[in-house]
């Protein structure tokens, strides 16, 4: 199961839909993210530090707590790698007027390559582009 950092994030966050995503990591397989995804983790749960929404010391916490998980084998990071970074040329298949941000396509191409067939996300973007990518989108 492929999970975008927005998911990861809500295993170590209250947040809306935390406790299904949490639900749907405990009940599957092992669980796949982008490299990408370590940064976009970290710097979200620093984001909710400085938007008041964790104390200094929560934040802290949920960082070592993410390392730890890391460490033991939880999360199972794909390198984005320069052949990733490279496919982001195939870009023009999309239709004009759609939506995707950089990190999003690496994402959906590491999904792709990885040979998933479904990308797990909150990210209205993402969902809506991932059948350009052969994959489906899905959301708790």
């Amino acid at each position: 199961m492929y999970l975008d950092a927005a998911y990861i994030v809500k295993m170590y966050i209250n947040d809306h839909g935390s406790d299904a995503v949490r639900t749907l990591v405990r009940n599957s397989g092992p669980v796949t993210s982008s490299e990408l995804s370590i940064a976009e983790v970290n710097c979200a749960i620093y984001r909710r530090w400085r938007t008041g929404g964790l104390s200094l010391e929560e934040c802290r916490e949920n960082v070592a707590v993410f390392a730890r998980h890391r460490a033991a084998g939880l999360w199972n990071f794909t390198p984005v790698t320069t052949a990733i970074l490279l496919q982001t040329q195939e870009l023009t298949f999309l239709p004009p007027g759609r939506f995707l941000r950089s990190a999003d396509t690496i994402h959906l191409l590491t999904a792709r390559q990885l040979g998933e067939s479904e990308i797990w996300t909150n990210d209205r973007h993402m969902l809506s582009a991932a059948p350009y990518f052969g994959l489906t989108g899905r959301s708790v």
